[in-house]
């Protein structure tokens, strides 16, 4: 059964976003590369607010890309660019890419907030979607 990881990040301030992106475009085309890769993609939905979905072979695959290269890079520095972080992985029987309503419904009942150093109110109160 495929797995799928769901991401939601709020960049704090302009000021990280070209960094922030740079890293983005990095990240997504490494996923898309890595071998277990099923699927990545990312979208934008309100200033700087940013969802990935990643669909994945196995825990494994998407394990070794979490670990490696532009995203394992990136990763600590999201403690400091984000006020805002929260994912959710889980396994789907279908062989279609959730879309992006039931992404954010998962993510809003499943999913769990990580650390970032300046949370914003929303995020302390530990809700994954704001």
């Amino acid at each position: 059964m495929p797995l799928v990881s769901v991401t939601r990040l709020r960049v704090r301030s302009v000021r990280f976003f070209p960094a922030f992106i740079w890293y983005t475009v990095r990240s997504l085309r490494q996923a898309r590369g890595s071998s277990g890769c099923l699927a990545a993609d990312v979208r934008r939905e309100k200033a700087l607010v940013f969802w990935t979905r990643t669909t994945w072979t196995d825990l494994s695959a998407m394990r070794s890309f979490m670990g490696s290269g532009a995203h394992r890079i990136v990763m600590p520095k999201l403690q400091h660019w984000c006020d805002e972080a929260s994912l959710v992985h889980f396994e789907d029987a279908s062989d279609r890419v959730p879309d992006w309503e039931a992404a954010a419904l998962r993510l809003r009942h499943e999913g769990r907030t990580s650390r970032v150093r300046y949370p914003s109110e929303a995020h302390a109160r530990g809700e994954t979607v704001s």
